[in-house]
């Protein structure tokens, strides 16, 4: 059996992963707070952890391995939300979950086996609550009830960092009726505006930190083997997470192996508002960019580099991923007389050590250069492609440009005109009499195709409306 090695958020190490039921492989990811579009920082945890749910099934089988990935539609996020647009809650968690799921499938994400909503698990939060309180690791003070951080001794061993340097280093809410700054929310009040479930303490709402935690016990039990997550959940969240949890059923040990994923840039700088480079994963699919494009930047950096989005890495990534289906719809007819090929070992090796997905891709770059003069490593870069997501007919629809410019392979004529245009474009800067050009140009256009010169050179893309019988006489 392939040997997978994952780098341990708790231990600093990559470990070898031994599952602790080889039947029943378990992980649990922090999901969504829905109260808007996920912007692109938001998507990179859903690709890296399908990327490792695709892995765990391709080892274990695909009905062995169960992946959780929650909802938070109870916060006040979300109130706020409705507050101001004058809409239902309800109505707002319902339509911002469904664009999640639409925006991470356009990236090729495969749906979780288990994607509970917090508000469907109030019930079980407040019986994990109250044993908290019954174990003296909780308790009850002006409707609210507070976790007992200094009950739990092993707090901050994920972080690394102990109780009293969190309350040095860190602003932390201090409110009257905390036995201690660093005692954190189980369950606060709600008024008449707010969400609320009656509870033994009052009319209220779960604080953040325990919807993960009930759910993952009541899904996937006291102990499963992976925990994921953004580098920016370790603390307090994660860290919160280990305390009740462990807290609460002692039987059980939580999450064997903690992984965090770290944060997105865009053009080397922190994605915000104020820098005018905020933008949503549906803003980058309306401009036209394939869901398949953001994906195969995504995965071009290692999960725990920094990972900066740029339009060249966006353009170089399309311009990849057009040359290999001119790959594929080359050798069409060959392919299907193939059989079924197995994906690669090395991007299975690559995929296995701690999910290298830029070693991936780069053995890609590979197999695409045998598979030209190898029809078999055509089909073996096609199994290769999908087991990471880039699955050769997927999200075709994102892009008109993107789809039409696959036909190239098929036009004989175009590739002649492209070669033509560029051998006479060289003479134009030479002789400064670009008329020809010009004409050549306007007449494509008029075809329905796209001229895009550059110092790279001439490509040409097929659009929409592109007219093959138009390019008579231009070749």
């Amino acid at each position: 059996m392939t040997e997978i090695k994952l780098h341990n958020s708790r231990s600093r190490t990559k470990e070898v992963f031994t599952p602790l039921d080889p039947e029943n492989v378990r992980m649990y990811v922090c999901g969504p707070t829905v109260y808007d579009r996920a912007h692109l920082g938001n998507a990179r945890p859903v690709v890296v952890f399908d990327v490792l749910y695709r892995l765990l099934r391709h080892v274990y089988g695909a009905e062995r391995v169960t992946y959780a990935r929650n909802f938070t539609d109870v916060d006040d996020k979300i109130n706020a939300r409705a507050a101001e647009s004058g809409r239902a809650i309800g109505e707002i968690t319902a339509e911002t979950t469904q664009w999640f799921l639409d925006d991470m499938a356009a990236l090729g994400a495969l749906e979780p086996d288990h994607m509970p909503r917090a508000t469907a698990y109030i019930p079980q939060m407040i019986a994990m609550i109250e044993g908290l309180i019954e174990g003296d690791h909780a308790y009850a003070a002006e409707g609210h009830v507070l976790f007992r951080v200094r009950s739990y001794k092993a707090y901050g061993g994920l972080s690394g960092r102990s109780v009293d340097d969190m309350i040095a280093g860190a602003r932390v809410e201090v409110a009257p009726f905390k036995e201690d700054p660093m005692d954190f929310v189980l369950w606060k009040p709600s008024d008449a505006t707010q969400p609320g479930w009656d509870s033994p303490w009052g009319y209220g709402r779960p604080g953040w930190h325990i919807e993960c935690s009930a759910m993952s016990y009541e899904i996937l039990g006291p102990s499963f083997d992976i925990h994921g997550g953004g580098n920016d959940l370790m603390f307090p969240h994660h860290e919160n997470e280990i305390a009740q949890s462990c807290c609460a059923h002692p039987e059980g040990q939580f999450a064997q192996v903690w992984m965090h994923n770290e944060m997105l840039q865009v053009e080397g700088k922190k994605m915000s508002k104020s820098l005018g480079n905020f933008f949503t994963v549906r803003d980058l699919l309306d401009q036209g960019i394939p869901g398949e494009v953001i994906r195969f930047v995504f995965l071009s950096t290692h999960y725990r580099k920094p990972m900066d989005w740029t339009e060249r890495k966006a353009q170089e990534a399309e311009k990849t991923l057009r040359k290999w289906d001119q790959l594929f719809v080359a050798t069409g007819s060959v392919m299907k007389n193939l059989p079924d090929a197995e994906v690669d070992p090395q991007v299975i090796a690559a995929i296995s050590d701690d999910l290298n997905t830029a070693g991936a891709i780069a053995r890609l770059h590979e197999i695409y250069a045998a598979a030209r003069s190898d029809d078999q490593q055509v089909a073996v870069l096609k199994a290769s492609m999908e087991f990471l997501g880039l699955g050769v007919q997927a999200n075709r629809s994102a892009s008109a440009n993107f789809q039409s410019a696959m036909t190239v392979a098929l036009i004989p004529e175009l590739q002649t005109i492209e070669t033509l245009l560029r051998e006479m474009r060289r003479k134009a800067m030479a002789s400064k009499d670009f008329s020809e050009v010009d004409r050549i140009k306007s007449a494509l256009l008029e075809a329905g195709v796209e001229v895009r010169m550059s110092k790279e050179g001439v490509e040409l893309v097929p659009g929409p409306n592109f007219d093959p019988s138009q390019l008579e006489g231009l070749s």
